[in-house]
């Protein structure tokens, strides 16, 4: 009589009256009891074709069979006859009364599941020796709405499980309109996936795409808020962490700016470079939870430039400021551009105030001081003060530390230099793998050649013993390949440095003022990435070396005038990673060096013009070259020609010709292979004219030399000039193509002092 109330008061339960269920078994005869049940607890099992119900005394719960596991259970002192049910959010023990009862209990309930995830309704009796396979997949698809667990609480989640519990890939949708697709691991969003969060206020989405780790956004991702900002970079725990970039606002909105540097649990720390559109200006320097604290340097739209102490966002403390005409104040600030305290106000033309300032810049400034006027006599000259800028900038190695972190941590070491060599190639071939997963449908990544880059970096350069010319070799075309595709980490570094360098010296920051600071910060890149290198190739030298002559070309066969076949090269930083690195950085480094030698060059310009209207003889005879270097025949297409008077553009063409391939140059090493490669020219057509051997002086090559400069007439030959003697390997300097160089740098300064007319 109690077991038929029992029923009738659950059964009326709407819950489990459905025309298509059907009753398989159940435990009414104490045949399954629920493990440390209390003695007088009813604990009642009916098993359906498509759930398992556990019914008490005025409850009953439903578990559906598509997320059903069952297991027998085997543990020390239980019972024998015990069973494992794992559901999507419980897990219990069911005692069966005996042996025959745990199988029947199994069989029916693995049977049971099997047919409800195949999607069969045809009732099997259980026992009945029907086929069946032992058990059904423990891994699976299905659909889940979750009732308790306190964070997935009414979300339901469709995809693959494992023993329980989502695992694989999956969609988990909140009644809120939350929605997360994606990998998912142990029941937690795992891997990578997508996250809709809606925004009530906006009445638009917050948009996140990117890694997930043990349920939190982690790694690299992109956020768009339904503000319309948009942040790229580093996550941990849900928070920007790392390197990142936060662009906000559209830039037709009030206020579009932009900030790529370190961030911490949410908040800009470390260093980072703010782009304020509107206001135009560009800060660079240290920040210190969300605002601008510490070393910084500004440089506006309107030339000005301020390098020093920031503290809680504003410029307070010491500081330099420069006026677009040099105009200059060093001195005390107390807020952003006001003078407040003890300083010098330099002039354009050398004369200073010493004293006390207050006042905005450009608004009228009072100043209580002394006013003195050093080049009024010769002895005070020394007096004259020159500015040297960076002094208050943040350090170069200071800067970006959070990427070389990150691509340390993805070689697997804890911080720089400190890991076990193969795991960290292990690691690089898992990120190759896994992001070549990630990214196969993308078309960047699908093109031929990238395909085949990728090929090659699977194949691990073996390099053992000591360093040869070959081996040398093969460790430079690995980094030209590694630094080619951004799934390679080193690659993903630099391809992250390209952003923020550009970033840094484009738009408002290409200030001549922030050349040095731009110059070291490559330095800086250079010395950073060659630790990286080493680590990977331990057999490559600390500092600069010569590799030992083991090279596998041609034999020394006529004496030593082959030497040039035979140059060694000196392995150092520069050599090995600028011709990966500055082709890339050139644009923004040239802008620079353009905008630094802009006077001088533009004096030099208008000599070069006015010196190429004269004809070849005029303006060789002119320049002093001797007599003996001035051709009377040039050859033109295999013709020979006289040279008259009035000839142009044809004495000494070829040398002229090749000087002018400096400007497709990038690094310092190709652009002195093109000065040399022009003295050779010289030096060939000056052997053709005199037919027979001869040494230069440099009293005669000089003048010859200037001619093809001018010539040649190459418009930022001083930026050349700077950028070369600024990047060039030490080890060159004092070796031919040193001397060569010097030779160059000495034309263009003769050009634009001799004012030659």
């Amino acid at each position: 009589g109690k077991m038929t109330a029992f029923l009738t008061r659950h059964f009326s339960a709407d819950s489990l009256r459905k025309p298509e269920r059907r009753l398989i078994c159940e435990s009414s005869n104490r045949g399954l009891t629920l493990q440390h049940a209390g003695r007088f607890s009813i604990n009642w099992f009916i098993l359906f074709n498509d759930a398992l119900v556990h019914a008490q005394f005025s409850t009953h719960h439903i578990f559906p069979l598509v997320t059903l596991w069952v297991e027998p259970h085997f543990e020390e002192n239980s019972n024998l006859n015990a069973l494992k049910i794992t559901t999507a959010e419980e897990q219990f023990i069911l005692t069966a009364a005996s042996p025959q009862e745990k199988t029947k209990w199994l069989r029916a309930i693995n049977q049971a599941v099997d047919h409800s995830l195949s999607g069969a309704q045809e009732h099997v009796n259980p026992g009945l020796g029907s086929p069946m396979r032992a058990e059904p997949p423990i891994s699976r698809t299905a659909t889940y709405t979750f009732y308790k667990d306190p964070r997935l609480k009414e979300a339901t989640y469709e995809g693959r499980w494992l023993s329980g519990k989502p695992h694989g890939k999956g969609v988990l949708q909140w009644p809120d309109g939350r929605m997360y697709t994606g990998d998912f691991r142990n029941g937690l969003e795992d891997g990578y996936g997508e996250y809709i969060i809606p925004n009530k206020t906006l009445k638009k989405n917050d948009h996140y795409q990117g890694h997930w780790k043990e349920g939190k956004m982690h790694g690299h991702g992109i956020y768009k808020y339904a503000t319309g900002e948009v942040y790229e970079g580093c996550f941990q725990d849900n928070m920007r962490h790392g390197h990142g970039l936060l662009r906000s606002g559209k830039l037709t909105s009030s206020c579009p700016s932009m900030f790529i540097g370190q961030w911490a649990q949410d908040k800009k720390m470390g260093y980072g470079v703010f782009d304020d559109i509107t206001r135009g200006e560009k800060y660079m320097g240290m920040w210190l939870d969300d605002v601008r604290h510490g070393n910084g340097v500004v440089v506006t739209q309107f030339g000005l430039y301020y390098e020093g102490a920031f503290s809680n966002n504003k410029m307070v403390g010491y500081g330099i400021l420069l006026s677009e005409d040099d105009t200059s104040f060093e001195g005390e600030f107390s807020d952003d551009w006001i003078l407040n305290g003890k300083g010098i106000l330099t002039m354009q033309n050398g004369d200073y105030f010493e004293g006390s300032f207050s006042g905005e810049w450009g608004t009228g400034i009072k100043v209580a001081g002394t006013y003195f006027k050093p080049n009024l006599y010769e002895d005070d000259r020394e007096k004259s003060r020159v500015l040297r800028l960076g002094k208050l900038a943040v350090h170069p190695d200071e800067k970006w530390k959070a990427m070389f972190d990150e691509c340390w941590s993805q070689l697997g070491c804890e911080c720089a230099g400190q890991g076990d060599i193969k795991k960290a190639w292990d690691n690089i071939a898992v990120c190759l793998t896994t992001s070549r997963r990630q990214h196969k449908d993308s078309p960047d990544f699908r093109s031929r050649s990238h395909t085949q880059t990728l090929e090659s970096l699977e194949v691990i350069p073996q390099i053992v013993g000591p360093l040869t010319l070959d081996k040398y070799e093969t460790i430079r075309r690995y980094l030209m390949k590694a630094c080619d595709t951004p799934l390679h980490p080193l690659g993903n570094l630099l391809e992250t440095l390209v952003a923020v360098y550009r970033m840094t010296y484009v738009g408002v920051g290409a200030n001549r003022r922030l050349l040095q600071q731009a110059v070291n910060e490559i330095k800086s890149y250079l010395i950073r990435i060659f630790q990286l290198v080493r680590f990977l190739f331990p057999d490559l030298p600390d500092g600069d070396s010569l590799i030992p002559g083991t090279h596998t070309g041609k034999e020394d066969s006529n004496g030593g005038k082959d030497f040039a076949d035979h140059w060694f090269p000196v392995i150092t930083s520069c050599g090995l990673l600028l011709p990966v690195l500055l082709p890339r950085l050139y644009p923004p480094l040239f802008t620079l060096y353009a905008l630094d030698n802009e006077r001088e060059e533009d004096i030099y310009w208008e000599c070069v013009l006015r010196l190429n209207k004269q004809p070849d003889l005029s303006l060789l005879s002119f320049l002093g070259v001797q007599p003996k270097f001035i051709p009377d025949t040039v050859s033109i297409l295999g013709e020979k020609k006289e040279v008259q008077a009035i000839t142009k553009e044809v004495c000494y063409a070829s040398a002229i010709e090749s000087l002018q391939q400096i400007s497709t140059t990038f690094t310092p090493a190709d652009k002195l292979n093109v000065i040399q490669q022009t003295f050779e020219e010289i030096t060939q057509e000056v052997l053709t004219m005199l037919q027979e051997d001869f040494l230069w002086s440099m009293d005669d090559l000089f003048p010859v030399f200037l001619y093809v400069v001018l010539r040649a007439r190459i418009r930022n030959l001083g930026s050349e000039v700077h950028l070369i003697e600024d990047l060039m390997d030490p080890s060159v300097q004092h070796g031919e193509q040193g001397i060569m160089f010097t030779t160059l740098k000495a034309c263009y300064y003769q050009i634009q002092h001799e004012k030659l007319t």
